[in-house]
């Protein structure tokens, strides 16, 4: 007989759902369900990931020092103060594993990122789940779930998977409101699709008690790299740096994240053409009666009559070849999202929705 007992809150966590790849029998299949970047990555880190190959019998940087100055300098931010892990989401765990624990609360809101509850139940904690209002954080929601055990509130901003964002003003009330003994974690992983956004890194700059989080697997276009970063005081860094592995990522991911973050002429081309296609592809949809806010991110969050009518066009979608993704788990049945993808990928989402709503009426 096992007598191998999990720690407690492991058993509790459903395993995460990422983004579906194929259709059985279905060929020429466009991937529009995981939010990255059709144009792929920079030149320049293709170039980088094929001149490190010549040393992947070498360990990597244990303090990834080259590619924090990068970072550093595109940002203005003290590279002292930066992180990198294994995506951004590995930055989240070593803030939950560092500051909460067993009986503890992780607030996260309605519409937030599912791996906020995995990570808590994970160290042991309790996560609380707060209602947003259409889509939106509702900061006061946040602030009155707030008890003495709360250790760690996160912050998706632009949220995925609503797209909405709120004020650095908001942002601010939401840190200077929060008890002492509770860590803000600012989770920026759609920062760069907003022009002139700094994700958050004058509300670490303002408080003690707030860590920005950013990543490159999204307009970098370096999801298979698996990088990631983020930025606090350095007390806090300090704290995290002791539970992250010293090599936890390879002489390859961060020589392609370097020349990635260095090429900021190829960032804004893909700004500039998610924003373009994104609204586009926006628009056409609303003259169907599928509507949907505002988008900050590279993806726009398609609202249908009701869970039937999405679960029925997200099927003829994937008759069409089309993959997006359900969003019931995320408390929206009635949606799909859609990632932007490139001209060709737009027109043909646009053209199969066209079709369904032709077909249903």
């Amino acid at each position: 007989m096992n007598e191998l007992t999990p720690q407690p809150g492991i058993m509790d966590i459903a395993l995460y759902q990422g983004g579906a790849a194929h259709v059985k029998g279905v060929e020429n299949v466009i991937k529009l369900s995981s939010n990255e970047n059709p144009f792929g990555p920079s030149p320049k880190a293709i170039d980088a990931v094929r001149d490190s190959a010549a040393d992947l019998h070498r360990y990597p940087s244990t303090d990834h020092g080259p590619l924090r100055a990068a970072i550093g300098v595109q940002h203005g931010l003290d590279p002292d103060r930066i992180i990198c892990g294994v995506g951004s989401d590995e930055v989240l765990q070593f803030v939950v594993q560092c500051y909460a624990g067993v009986g503890d609360e992780v607030i996260y809101t309605e519409h937030g990122f599912s791996m906020y509850p995995i990570l808590a139940r994970a160290a042991g904690a309790i996560p609380v789940q707060v209602p947003e209002r259409d889509r939106m954080v509702d900061v006061d929601a946040i602030l009155s779930a707030c008890t003495d055990r709360t250790r760690v509130v996160f912050l998706t901003n632009p949220g995925n998977p609503t797209s909405t964002m709120i004020p650095e003003a908001e942002v601010m009330r939401l840190a200077s409101g929060l008890p002492g003994h509770v860590i803000l974690v600012v989770d920026g992983a759609y920062t760069e699709y907003v022009d002139g956004f700094d994700g958050g890194a004058s509300v670490v700059d303002a408080h003690d008690n707030v860590i920005m989080t950013r990543t490159f697997s999204k307009i970098y276009g370096l999801g298979g790299m698996r990088v990631g970063w983020g930025y606090a005081p350095k007390v806090i860094i300090d704290v995290l740096n002791r539970v992250r592995q010293p090599f936890n990522l390879s002489a390859t991911a961060l020589a392609a994240a370097e020349a990635a973050v260095r090429d900021q002429g190829y960032v804004e081309h893909c700004r500039s053409e998610n924003t373009r296609l994104g609204a586009w592809l926006a628009e056409e949809l609303a003259k169907l009666g599928v509507p949907s806010d505002p988008s900050n991110t590279n993806f726009i969050l398609a609202r249908f009559a009701d869970q039937a009518e999405a679960e029925a066009c997200d099927a003829y979608l994937q008759q069409q070849g089309l993959i997006v993704r359900r969003v019931a788990g995320y408390n929206l049945p009635n949606a799909l999202r859609i990632t932007v993808g490139d001209e060709t990928a737009c027109h043909r989402v646009a053209k199969a929705i066209t079709d369904f709503k032709e077909r249903h009426q």
